[in-house]
């Protein structure tokens, strides 16, 4: 198993359909012990988007895998975006790369971004020694990509010992950057066609029983499912698109070589040409704009399982009121800890490493608070 490469490995896992199909256990393979878990978050992230830095640190959770997947070449890994952070898992043969990404990431990010980020590398079989586990399994939300799904624990237990201080990465010298290609924050926020942007958190109770939270999943899931109440935030056509783009002096730090100035004119001229062929459909070289858009709406990552239910909702108050008093009930009994947060609209951080592969990702969260406020939340009620 440990000679597997982290590719072939994750390639190994079946793609399942239906994201109400979360909680089977069938679903999820368990990780090598050689493995390692990678993990990130922004450090007062709460404070830093109270004072209106939502993008930038989402932009930062999603330069954590930008930034591995371009040292890794490409090759596909399991990740998760989490808002403020991200977490990931690669085996022995990509460590070295992976750790380098990260160090390179966290400098990045306190130099361009003026944030500060915990990052760690964590031992699979440290976490399986701590009575944790970490197993994955394989989300088809359209048949262009699939999103990883973790359980077991394992990741909670390695974000936990990153904020103790343990398995910690040393970030890289000054003036090191990462390699950011395909990383971009070009779409306006979208808002709220029902009501409301509902952040949703939901984890297990300390010694919660597995079939209890397992139902209690299944239940929420179902309810926005068939409801006519709640959806996806991104809209049917599509983001709107403007230029100059909200995120445009975050792309133009993500970019590499030269003088500021450079890329600002190289960033400037990029987005220019991109948003003409986009808002006037001009298909070129095999990149189709309308195809392209249907694929942004497709591959967003609103909702999600990392050991913990993750969604960001488009939907009625009614709705949350439902769905709080429901996650209520169950955290009475001892099953769930949750968090919600309610904002007026949703926000995306793309990373497109090719704009004619239909396999860009795009990373949703809340546009004031998103998850970062729902996890805070959650620990407000938990104290």
């Amino acid at each position: 198993m440990s000679q597997t490469s982290t590719a072939d490995y994750y390639a190994s896992i079946p793609v399942f359909r239906g994201f109400s199909r979360l909680m089977e256990p069938q679903l999820y393979k368990p990780l090598p012990d050689d493995w390692m878990i990678g993990t990130a978050d922004i450090v007062d992230s709460t404070k830093a988007i109270a004072e209106g830095r939502y993008k930038a640190v989402n932009m930062a959770g999603a330069a954590v895998i930008a930034a591995v997947t371009n040292a890794l070449e490409g090759r596909e890994f399991p990740f998760v975006f989490g808002g403020d952070g991200a977490s990931f898992a690669v085996g022995p043969a990509d460590v070295t790369a992976a750790r380098e990404a990260l160090a390179a990431t966290a400098t990045w990010v306190r130099e361009d971004l003026g944030l500060s980020m915990r990052i760690a590398l964590v031992p699979v079989r440290e976490i399986r020694a701590q009575g944790s586990d970490v197993s994955v399994a394989r989300y088809g939300p359209s048949a262009n990509l699939s999103y990883a799904m973790f359980a077991g624990g394992g990741l909670g237990w390695a974000e936990a010992a990153m904020k103790r201080g343990a398995f910690a990465v040393t970030p890289a010298p000054p003036g090191t950057q990462p390699d950011l290609s395909g990383l971009s924050c070009r779409f306006e926020l979208m808002p709220s066609s029902r009501g409301l942007i509902l952040s949703v958190l939901v984890l297990p109770a300390a010694g919660a029983d597995t079939q209890a939270y397992r139902k209690v999943i299944e239940d929420i899931i179902a309810l926005t499912e068939r409801s006519p109440d709640a959806g996806r935030p991104v809209p049917a056509g599509g983001p709107v698109l403007q230029w100059p783009p909200q995120g445009l002096g975050y792309e133009v730090r993500a970019a590499r070589g030269g003088p500021l100035f450079a890329r600002w004119v190289r960033v400037i001229g990029r987005t220019l040409f991109v948003y003409a062929v986009i808002r006037f459909g001009i298909s070129i070289g095999g990149f189709v704009p309308r195809l392209y858009t249907q694929q942004v709406v497709e591959n967003s990552d609103f909702r999600k399982y990392d050991d913990a239910l993750r969604m960001i909702l488009d939907c009625t108050e009614e709705l949350a009121q439902e769905l709080e008093r429901r996650l209520s009930d169950a955290a009475a009994q001892g099953i769930v800890r949750y968090g919600l947060h309610r904002q007026g609209a949703a926000m995306m951080t793309c990373f497109t490493p090719s704009a004619i592969r239909p396999d860009h990702v795009h990373f949703i969260d809340g546009a004031q608070g998103g998850y970062a406020s729902a996890a805070t939340a959650l620990k407000a009620a938990v104290a």
